[in-house]
Protein backbone atom coordinates (compact mmCIF):
# COMPACT_ATOMS: atom_id res chain seq x y z
CA UNK A 1 0.00 0.00 0.00
CA UNK A 2 0.96 3.73 -0.76
CA UNK A 3 0.15 5.87 1.74
CA UNK A 4 0.59 9.77 1.21
CA UNK A 5 1.50 11.97 3.76
CA UNK A 6 0.93 15.35 4.89
CA UNK A 7 2.12 17.06 7.94
CA UNK A 8 0.04 19.94 8.89
CA UNK A 9 -1.02 20.98 5.34
CA UNK A 10 -2.15 24.61 5.03
CA UNK A 11 -4.12 24.85 1.80
CA UNK A 12 -7.29 23.09 1.11
CA UNK A 13 -7.03 23.30 -2.63
CA UNK A 14 -3.77 21.51 -2.10
CA UNK A 15 -5.04 18.62 0.08
CA UNK A 16 -7.97 18.47 -1.91
CA UNK A 17 -6.18 17.89 -5.18
CA UNK A 18 -3.62 15.10 -3.28
CA UNK A 19 -7.29 13.39 -2.15
CA UNK A 20 -7.47 13.15 -5.90
CA UNK A 21 -4.63 11.57 -6.42
CA UNK A 22 -4.99 9.02 -3.97
CA UNK A 23 -8.47 8.36 -5.05
CA UNK A 24 -6.79 7.84 -8.66
CA UNK A 25 -4.20 5.74 -7.81
CA UNK A 26 -5.69 3.22 -4.74
CA UNK A 27 -3.13 5.53 -2.15
CA UNK A 28 -4.02 6.32 1.07
CA UNK A 29 -3.83 10.20 2.58
CA UNK A 30 -2.56 10.48 5.68
CA UNK A 31 -3.11 14.14 7.81
CA UNK A 32 -1.33 15.50 10.48
CA UNK A 33 -2.69 17.76 13.35
CA UNK A 34 -3.01 20.64 13.25
CA UNK A 35 -4.32 21.52 9.30
CA UNK A 36 -4.27 24.72 8.50
CA UNK A 37 -8.28 24.37 7.52
CA UNK A 38 -11.13 22.43 8.45
CA UNK A 39 -11.39 19.64 6.37
CA UNK A 40 -15.11 19.66 5.70
CA UNK A 41 -13.81 22.97 4.22
CA UNK A 42 -15.78 23.49 1.05
CA UNK A 43 -12.60 24.14 -0.95
CA UNK A 44 -11.15 20.86 -0.23
CA UNK A 45 -14.12 18.76 -1.19
CA UNK A 46 -14.25 21.16 -4.36
CA UNK A 47 -10.39 20.24 -5.41
CA UNK A 48 -11.13 16.72 -5.01
CA UNK A 49 -14.18 16.84 -6.82
CA UNK A 50 -16.56 13.66 -6.80
CA UNK A 51 -13.27 11.88 -5.82
CA UNK A 52 -13.20 13.66 -1.98
CA UNK A 53 -15.62 10.70 -1.45
CA UNK A 54 -13.52 7.63 -2.48
CA UNK A 55 -10.34 9.30 -0.46
CA UNK A 56 -9.08 6.44 2.19
CA UNK A 57 -7.88 8.83 5.06
CA UNK A 58 -5.73 8.23 7.80
CA UNK A 59 -5.57 11.13 10.72
CA UNK A 60 -2.79 11.56 13.60
CA UNK A 61 -3.54 14.14 16.12
CA UNK A 62 -0.15 15.75 16.19
CA UNK A 63 3.81 14.93 14.58
CA UNK A 64 4.95 13.33 17.29
CA UNK A 65 2.18 10.76 17.60
CA UNK A 66 2.74 10.24 13.18
CA UNK A 67 6.20 9.50 13.85
CA UNK A 68 5.92 6.84 16.61
CA UNK A 69 3.42 5.42 13.97
CA UNK A 70 6.26 5.47 11.40
CA UNK A 71 8.80 3.31 13.47
CA UNK A 72 10.50 0.18 11.90
CA UNK A 73 8.19 1.32 8.30
CA UNK A 74 9.82 2.22 5.17
CA UNK A 75 8.82 5.84 5.10
CA UNK A 76 10.45 8.71 2.78
CA UNK A 77 10.52 12.20 3.63
CA UNK A 78 10.33 15.26 0.94
CA UNK A 79 12.20 18.45 0.98
CA UNK A 80 13.99 20.90 -0.96
CA UNK A 81 17.14 20.11 1.03
CA UNK A 82 17.08 16.35 0.95
CA UNK A 83 20.41 15.74 -0.40
CA UNK A 84 19.60 12.44 -2.61
CA UNK A 85 17.17 12.66 -5.93
CA UNK A 86 13.85 11.02 -5.39
CA UNK A 87 14.43 8.60 -8.85
CA UNK A 88 17.76 6.92 -7.11
CA UNK A 89 15.53 5.42 -4.29
CA UNK A 90 14.39 1.82 -5.13
CA UNK A 91 10.54 1.25 -3.54
CA UNK A 92 9.57 -2.37 -2.55
CA UNK A 93 6.65 -3.76 -4.07
CA UNK A 94 6.51 -5.84 -1.16
CA UNK A 95 6.17 -3.22 1.65
CA UNK A 96 3.51 -0.57 2.91
CA UNK A 97 5.69 2.80 1.86
CA UNK A 98 5.24 6.31 3.52
CA UNK A 99 5.86 9.64 1.08
CA UNK A 100 6.13 12.39 4.06
CA UNK A 101 5.68 15.82 2.99
CA UNK A 102 5.68 18.88 5.04
CA UNK A 103 3.28 22.38 5.19
CA UNK A 104 3.60 24.37 1.84
CA UNK A 105 4.95 27.43 4.16
CA UNK A 106 7.86 25.83 5.44
CA UNK A 107 8.59 22.06 4.22
CA UNK A 108 9.42 20.03 6.98
CA UNK A 109 10.92 21.15 10.03
CA UNK A 110 14.15 21.00 11.01
CA UNK A 111 14.15 18.54 13.70
CA UNK A 112 12.56 15.70 11.13
CA UNK A 113 15.01 16.84 8.33
CA UNK A 114 17.87 16.09 11.17
CA UNK A 115 16.68 12.83 12.30
CA UNK A 116 16.06 11.27 8.95
CA UNK A 117 18.87 12.76 6.77
CA UNK A 118 19.30 9.22 4.98
CA UNK A 119 16.02 9.10 4.52
CA UNK A 120 15.12 12.38 2.85
CA UNK A 121 14.80 12.66 -0.67
CA UNK A 122 14.42 16.00 -3.08
CA UNK A 123 13.18 16.29 -6.32
CA UNK A 124 15.32 17.65 -9.06
CA UNK A 125 14.77 21.04 -10.50
CA UNK A 126 16.32 23.92 -11.89
CA UNK A 127 18.55 25.52 -9.24
CA UNK A 128 17.35 29.08 -9.39
CA UNK A 129 13.27 27.52 -8.40
CA UNK A 130 12.58 26.81 -4.50
CA UNK A 131 10.01 24.53 -4.73
CA UNK A 132 7.10 22.09 -6.16
CA UNK A 133 3.61 22.92 -5.41
CA UNK A 134 2.89 20.40 -3.14
CA UNK A 135 0.29 18.80 -4.68
CA UNK A 136 2.51 18.53 -7.82
CA UNK A 137 5.11 17.14 -5.89
CA UNK A 138 3.43 14.72 -4.08
CA UNK A 139 2.11 13.31 -7.42
CA UNK A 140 5.45 12.65 -8.98
CA UNK A 141 6.60 11.16 -6.01
CA UNK A 142 3.76 9.15 -5.90
CA UNK A 143 4.11 8.42 -9.72
CA UNK A 144 7.42 7.30 -9.68
CA UNK A 145 6.76 4.55 -6.74
CA UNK A 146 3.78 3.10 -9.17
CA UNK A 147 5.67 3.02 -12.21
CA UNK A 148 8.47 1.41 -10.19
CA UNK A 149 5.89 -1.12 -9.09
CA UNK A 150 4.48 -1.71 -12.91
CA UNK A 151 1.31 -0.09 -12.19
CA UNK A 152 -0.31 -2.58 -10.19
CA UNK A 153 -4.51 -3.08 -11.03
CA UNK A 154 -4.64 0.29 -13.45
CA UNK A 155 -5.79 -0.30 -16.65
Amino acid sequence: MLYLCLIEPEIPQNTGNIGRTCAATGSVLVLVHPLGFDISDKAARRSGLDYWKDVKRIEFQSQKEFLDHLEGKEAWFFSAHGERSFSSVSFPKEKDIYLVFGKESCGLGEEILSSYKDRTLRIPMKEDKRCLNLSNAVAVAAYECLRQWDYPDFI
